[in-house]
């Protein structure tokens, strides 16, 4: 599949013709410039802020920009400009930032860039994607390139290693309890952009399905809804996490039967759907989407499925903290393209298992990674993944 520039957004309301709240136009300028590894052109800006708040006056646009730099912005040569970044607590930084992108990996029917996914997705052709599933950063503070290090190097940041039981060495966690009310308004924003410039590149009936966290779920759950999307329910995915179930910290032998939160034994993946065009039978025909693919004809594709933790063989093969099992992922991916035809898009591909999933199926599939050790990581992966052996919930 190729990516093609989106060449044609009209922004030609007069001024007369649109209102805004003070701040506002400013306000949608900093949201998109905050999420994107690359200078924009004040076309680009200009393009986006139309999809995030409506026809937007092209001289607003250029006005906040001139009057709101450098205090918010970098004004860069050739017109383009850049979202002056601010220490932690302030706008959302993006520290993956690089001009040097490696050039894309191939095989089979899948192709994955190492890009920015909201540059990427900005540039693809509108209606070229048939289904999203993906399970993104949604601590996001998590994933920065300062605590990302502190991961590999096993040393502080917000990631926890837990305790080991019975010999096992658990996997890293994010401490998502321990975000604040200003990271939470970055994840809704950061969602609420990014499904804003989604929308137009997915068909109609298209299910878009987000793995997410019983802590923050509601915020990402609101954030599509308030860009357009249906929500249709969540898929239950049955795992025993390590999230949970603790009691109370330094006081662990006075208050041994209380727990300070239920020890989570599900993970809840978010179902929504680009409206559909007309009957469910006509946008099948038309789009080949709109619903599920039964496992069979006997039985209706299900919101809850039993699934064991990630195994440590898939883990050797792709080892991202995030990393989601094969006989899962191969259940969802199935699922998601009801007549087995279309484009399966993971906008956070981490080490490619969405891709993997959709090679083993057959089905075309396209992922975007903006870490390039993870995107070095899926390259080799995805390969292994795809000719996994998976039993059943296994």
């Amino acid at each position: 599949m190729t990516i093609d520039v989106q060449t044609s957004i009209i922004c030609c309301m007069s001024e007369e013709q649109t209102r805004y709240a003070p701040g506002a136009v400013r306000d949608a300028i900093l949201q998109v410039m905050s999420f994107t590894a690359e200078a924009l052109s004040v076309k680009e800006i200009e393009e986006r802020v139309c999809h995030l708040i409506g026809p937007t006056p092209s001289s607003s646009v250029r006005s906040y920009l001139r009057l709101n730099s450098p205090e918010f912005f970098v004004h860069e040569t050739h017109g383009f400009y850049r979202a002056r970044r601010t220490e932690p607590g302030g706008i959302q930084q993006n520290l993956y930032h690089t001009s040097e992108w490696m050039e894309p990996f191939n095989i089979g029917k899948s192709q994955l860039f190492h890009a920015d996914c909201f540059d990427l997705i900005a540039r693809m052709e509108d209606n070229c994607i048939h289904a999203i599933i993906t399970d993104p950063p949604y601590g996001l503070h998590e994933y920065t390139l300062e605590q990302q290090l502190k991961l590999r190097n096993g040393k502080g940041g917000v990631w926890r290693i837990p305790p080991s039981f019975d010999g096992h060495v658990r996997s890293p966690l994010p401490r998502f309890t321990t975000l604040s009310s200003e990271q939470l308004e970055d994840l809704r924003s950061f969602f609420f952009v990014w499904a804003r410039l989604l929308f137009p590149k997915l068909v109609p009936g298209a299910n878009v399905i987000v793995a997410s966290n019983p802590l923050l779920s509601y915020i990402v759950s609101f954030a599509l809804a308030e860009a357009g999307f249906e929500r249709r329910g969540e898929l239950i995915r049955l795992v025993m996490t390590m999230r949970g179930g603790d009691r109370p910290k330094a006081a662990h032998e006075e208050f041994s039967e209380v727990s300070v939160m239920p020890r989570s034994m599900w993970e809840p993946w978010l179902v929504f759907r680009k409206p559909v065009e007309g009957r469910i039978q006509d946008n099948l025909r038309r789009w080949k989407t709109g619903g599920f693919r039964r496992p069979s004809e006997d039985r209706p594709f299900g919101d809850v499925i039993a699934s064991a933790p990630t195994r440590k063989n898939e883990r050797k093969l792709a080892p991202h903290p995030s990393l989601k099992p094969q006989a899962f992922l191969r259940q969802v991916v199935r699922a998601v393209l009801p007549l087995g035809e279309g484009v399966i898009l993971d906008p956070f591909a981490g080490a490619g298992s969405t891709l993997a999933a959709a090679e083993s199926l057959g089905y075309s599939s396209i992922g975007i990674e903006k870490d390039r050790h993870y995107f070095k990581i899926a390259t080799e992966a995805i390969p292994k993944l795809t000719k996994l052996i998976v039993n059943g919930n296994a």
